[in-house]
């Protein structure tokens, strides 16, 4: 019985070759900080640990386009951010805050804080 070789079909976006390039990681925030210089988002590392990051208010204007600030509606969607990553390397973050400052998820940074030197990066390596 002779027989014939046949391209199997394939579902659409299982070839490898297809996939982007882009992955993100979406991280609920537990405290936010707004600074003069940008923001200080307070979020957890695995599941007991703390991190800090501090994202520069540069990132967020159209010509860096490090950075976009997604306003939740009312509703129970908890604060949280996304790092989206191009070929394994930081792209840009997405924050998904409350409107609203009396949320729970948004606090106050003392007096005096000098923090100024922790916006002076170009890109976001945060621990997961």
């Amino acid at each position: 019985m002779p027989l014939m070789a046949q391209n199997a079909p394939t579902n659409e976006g299982t070839n490898p070759q297809d996939w982007s390039s882009y992955y993100y990681v979406n991280v609920p925030i537990e405290k936010i900080y707004p600074h003069r210089l940008g923001y200080v988002i307070v979020y957890r590392k695995g599941n007991t640990d703390m991190a800090t990051l501090y994202v520069p208010l540069a990132w967020f204007s159209k010509s860096d386009g490090k950075g976009d600030i997604i306003d939740l509606n009312v509703d129970k969607t908890w604060p949280y951010f996304s790092v989206f990553y191009k070929d394994g390397k930081f792209d840009h973050i997405r924050l998904f805050l409350r409107k609203n400052f009396s949320h729970p998820s948004w606090g106050n940074l003392p007096q005096g804080t000098d923090l100024d030197s922790k916006f002076n990066i170009q890109e976001l390596n945060p621990e997961y």
